[in-house]
């Protein structure tokens, strides 16, 4: 296919549905089914069969593997990947999810299939009152003291219990012990991989009345005993009027933009992933031909040239890139 990836793509999203999940994603733009348990939107996706589709113009049907097959340099840019890097998702944690971690590239790299490491990033969206995550180990927590607590099913004593408020990003290291608490809805970019092991379930059991399968000694192999609490990121002033970094790492950058003027976006030979959520901007050649509003994702391209973004009145951005 001889079209250039020289516009910004909207992408249909996958949603899920997993016991701890609600209705609220409604409330973002999603068209939810029936059923009481709605737990992620998959906004930017290239994950085995889990693909996010272009919604719009030459590229209509699309998914994102099957673009970065064909115009691997013109979506990401020089590096080459054998999916594309970064998954973003939206949460709604109408209930507590499972105390988990998740391994770091080296480790992934030796299971079987071997799999990318997974450190991510949560945004809060939406926090109701006394909303908490358990982010990290307390101090002094060793593997035998959890496995201690795993025993006994206390492991919330080892926990790091982090009260959140809306704004808020908590950045986690492969590695890093955590789980949402209920009451909650997230913007989660990550490193695009599922490996996920379960260390506690709350003692619940799942839609077949039986607890959900747990990985204990996988688990403790890749947990970072070393790395304890984690707490909110301190935001820093960006270069532009209204931005804001709120995570910086290795696998990925956030910025947070408050716009009342036009800005531009891209046209620097990285791709860069744009997610409105606070009312609705423009972007220039948009197929779609419709605002991108609250809960609304588009990606730019690597080879695209800067897309002019045009709030209505005002607007906030939730912005993703690679380092």
């Amino acid at each position: 296919m001889s079209v250039s990836l020289d516009h910004p793509l909207r992408f249909e999203p996958v949603l899920k549905d997993y016991i701890w999940g609600g209705r609220r994603l409604a409330q973002w733009g999603k068209q939810l089914g029936p059923g009481d348990h709605w737990a992620e939107s998959w906004e930017v996706a290239d994950h085995g069969t889990d693909q996010t589709r272009v919604l719009a113009g030459p590229w209509a049907g699309k998914t994102l593997h099957e673009l970065l097959q064909t115009s691997p340099e013109e979506l990401t840019g020089s590096a080459r990947w054998e999916r594309f890097p970064l998954l973003l998702k939206l949460l709604d944690a109408h209930d507590r999810l499972s105390v988990q971690v998740h391994p770091n590239d080296e480790q992934a790299a030796r299971l079987q299939p071997p799999d990318w490491g997974k450190t991510e990033a949560w945004i809060v969206l939406e926090a109701q009152d006394e909303a908490v995550v358990w982010a990290g180990l307390q101090p002094g927590v060793d593997r035998n003291t959890l496995l201690d607590h795993l025993q006994r099913g206390t492991v919330e004593q080892c926990l790091h219990r982090q009260p959140v408020r809306v704004g808020d990003c908590i950045l986690l290291p492969a590695g890093v012990v955590h789980a949402i608490g209920p009451g909650l809805v997230l913007a989660e970019i990550q490193q695009a991989s599922n490996t996920t092991f379960r260390l506690f379930d709350w003692n619940r059991v799942g839609p077949d009345g039986k607890p959900r399968a747990l990985h204990i000694q996988e688990a403790l192999a890749v947990i970072d005993f070393e790395h304890g609490p984690v707490r909110p990121q301190l935001p820093r002033p960006g270069s532009q009027e209204g931005e804001e970094i709120l995570a910086e790492c290795s696998k990925f950058v956030v910025r947070r933009h408050r716009l009342r003027e036009p800005r531009r976006f891209g046209g620097d030979g990285r791709f860069h992933i744009l997610l409105v959520i606070e009312g609705q901007v423009s972007l220039a050649r948009d197929p779609l031909e419709q605002p991108l509003s609250k809960g609304h994702t588009a990606l730019i391209p690597a080879a695209a040239p800067a897309v002019q973004a045009t709030p209505e009145e005002h607007a906030t951005l939730l912005h993703f890139h690679l380092p």
